[in-house]
């Protein structure tokens, strides 16, 4: 029998005696994480100016490289050496060719030019090649010897500018007034919305961010703004491939693989005081990490109820590092960092806050801001 009463679909399609069934919980679908920010945490100090410097110095180095491509009489017997920076070494330097157990001795130096004699100390020949890593173990000195001239390095500043960060919220004094969905006070409500995004940017920035070629200090036509992680790299930059660095995986070789993580993290180590302590990766790179442990190496008990495939750190002989997936890192690109070098800075008194502004008519208005900047040490970047 048809039902011929009464029902809740009755008085139409848009259901005007029905009360609404509306959550008041407000679904943020966007994403505003900041896991590189949570990983670096809140910085010890704030900045006192908008351009921030830092001071950093280098031991004299202790490798070159020959630079000849013939050797006479031969290449394992030859004592003229050319090299690429003939001021790194000293005569009375024991110096190793390479990998190879032999050890020459320096007798002169002119230039670029070497004068060594080979099989220092009844050590085995080695066979020398243009491009070949030499190491220096150390100088010799004769007893009673004159002083040798004084040798020294200088210090260079490195420099960031603070970026401000800001967004302005205007509500109309009737939204404000009226009852809404979850919502008790709407300006509050747009300010949180607006310090999410701000954060979000700043993470960004942190990563991405760039300087003005000129006047990054500013100036009232050009908006200051600091430079990125990336931006900021100047050295220990590493392509598959290229200058010596392993070929990666994949038809293109240029694949992210275990080999290619080791092989940068020793890099610089050798190269730098520091230890990486940090992987930023992207979600295509991040996935390939968390396949460095094989479905063989995997070792579940029939209890387990869960499968996973999942690397958060990564320990290798030359550090052991969290592995931190951000949106922002660009898909081509995995940044190995030592967090202790890294500081996130807002300027003094200009930490984020909020603000209101001066209303027109009924509106209320405010404003989010912040001034920020970072600063790093250690450098290490791999595409």
């Amino acid at each position: 029998m048809t039902f011929s009463g009464k029902t809740s679909f009755t008085a139409g399609a848009d259901l005007p005696e029905l009360m609404e069934d509306v959550s008041d919980i407000v679904g943020l679908v966007s994403p505003y994480e900041t896991p590189l920010l949570n990983h670096l945490g809140d910085a010890q100090r704030p900045a006192f100016g908008t351009v921030h410097e830092w001071i950093e110095d280098t031991l004299l180095p202790n490798t070159d490289t020959v630079n000849q491509g013939t050797f006479s009489p031969n290449a394992n017997d030859a004592t003229a050496i050319t090299v690429l920076n003939g001021s790194r070494f000293r005569v009375g330097d024991l110096v190793r060719p390479g990998n190879a157990p032999e050890v020459m001795f320096v007798t002169a130096v002119s230039g670029n030019n070497l004068t060594v004699l080979r099989r220092y100390g009844t050590t085995p020949a080695s066979t020398l090649a243009n491009g070949l890593r030499l190491t220096i173990l150390g100088n010799a000195q004769l007893e009673g010897a004159d002083a040798d001239a004084a040798r020294f390095t200088n210090r260079f500043r490195r420099a960031n500018y603070t970026q401000i960060f800001a967004a302005t919220v205007e509500v109309s004094g009737t939204l404000q007034a009226v009852g809404k969905h979850g919502i008790a006070d709407e300006l509050d409500y747009q300010k949180q919305e607006r310090m999410r995004e701000l954060l979000r940017d700043l993470e960004n920035c942190v990563i991405n961010g760039t300087a003005p070629a000129s006047n990054p200090q500013g100036n009232a036509s050009t908006r200051r703004s600091m430079n990125g992680i990336i931006r900021q790299i100047g050295t220990n930059q590493f392509v598959p491939g290229q200058n010596g660095f392993p070929a990666g995986g994949g038809a293109g070789t240029n694949e992210l693989t275990e080999n290619l993580i080791n092989t940068a993290m020793r890099l610089t180590w050798e190269q730098s005081s520091g230890r990486v302590n940090t992987i930023v990766v992207n979600g295509a790179q991040k996935r390939r990490i968390n396949q460095f442990v094989s479905s063989t190496a995997r070792h579940y008990s029939p209890a387990d109820q869960r499968f996973s495939e999942l690397v958060s750190v990564y320990e290798s002989d030359y550090g052991v590092c969290n592995v931190i997936l951000s949106r922002w890192v660009p898909s081509d690109t995995v940044l190995l960092i030592d967090s202790t070098r890294i500081d996130v800075l807002p300027l003094s008194g200009a930490a984020s806050r909020s603000s209101r502004l001066r209303a027109r008519g009924t509106t209320s208005r405010g404003r989010c801001w912040a001034s920020t900047r970072w600063r790093c040490a250690t450098r290490t970047h791999t595409r």
